[in-house]
């Protein structure tokens, strides 16, 4: 089973405009549409199983549109290939954070997506670590992007320094860094938190840091804590695929990365 653990698609009456909105604040072109079906497709055509749809909420008042939409394209029961996980979305300014993050886990969905760069708060504030307490409270997963945004590259919210502070504060529960632990960080992702309990999925990164770096990191840190992950519509999943398979990596560690720790942490 392949699955990528960082995709994102919008309803279709919004997906073309905001494609092009983060296409041209980022610099870089779409893979797909940005729609439900343009990412089936790519699904298709590369071979994934599963993807993780990571939802962010930009303004609270977002959250029961983003979360509804996550809990209709997720299926009850997983049977086969091509299926949608969407995770849902919260946002740090909210007034009720324990009812919200016990909504999203009684909805039956498996994890909650943090954006620090979008929502313009730092990974360690109180805001989001009562949020990763509650989720852990509930058996909920917690993805927050962390590093540069290419959208967004002024003030990085999610450091690897203020991660391993938020460690230091957070006792259980499932933590996922996006992007190798820190968008082009990777530098401090080794120094302060590479072997630590957090989980690192690979969105926006194979071809984009060195393979020597990226094996490296991935072997100090432990590769039963790598989630493959693309970050669809920003990066290609067949293109990931072939470039993990490429690695020069041991067959099961790839394997691992490829789908097995995920589905061990999504109990699949």
């Amino acid at each position: 089973m392949i699955i990528d653990f960082h995709t994102h698609i919008f309803p279709d009456k919004i997906a073309g405009a905001t494609i092009e909105k983060l296409s041209k604040a980022s610099d870089s072109p779409a893979y797909t549409d940005g729609t439900k079906d343009g990412l089936k497709r790519s699904m298709e055509e590369s071979g994934v199983d599963i993807s993780v749809v990571l939802p962010v909420v930009t303004k609270p008042q977002q959250f029961s549109s983003i979360n509804r939409y996550a809990r209709e394209i997720t299926p009850e029961e997983f049977c086969g290939g091509g299926e949608f996980l969407s995770f849902g979305g919260i946002h740090p300014d909210t007034e009720n954070y324990k009812a919200e993050v016990d909504q999203i886990a009684d909805m039956g969905l498996k994890g909650i997506k943090l954006h620090p760069d979008y929502q313009r708060v730092f990974i360690d504030d109180i805001r989001y670590m009562r949020i990763m307490d509650r989720a852990a409270e509930r058996g909920l997963i917690v993805v927050a992007h962390a590093g540069v945004d290419v959208g967004l590259p002024e003030v990085v919210h999610c450091t690897p320094k203020r991660v391993e502070h938020v460690l230091r504060q957070i006792d259980g529960g499932i933590l996922v860094m996006a992007h190798m632990g820190g968008w082009n960080c990777w530098e401090d992702v080794e120094k302060y938190l590479a072997g630590s309990r957090l989980y690192f999925d690979t969105a926006y990164s194979l071809g984009h840091m060195e393979d020597e770096q990226f094996i490296r990191l991935s072997q100090k840190h432990g590769v039963d804590k790598i989630l493959f992950a693309t970050d669809s519509p920003w990066d290609g999943q067949k293109e990931f695929l072939s470039r993990l398979r490429e690695m020069n990596m041991k067959e099961d560690e790839k394997e691992a990365i490829l789908g097995e720790n995920a589905r061990r942490i999504l109990k699949l």
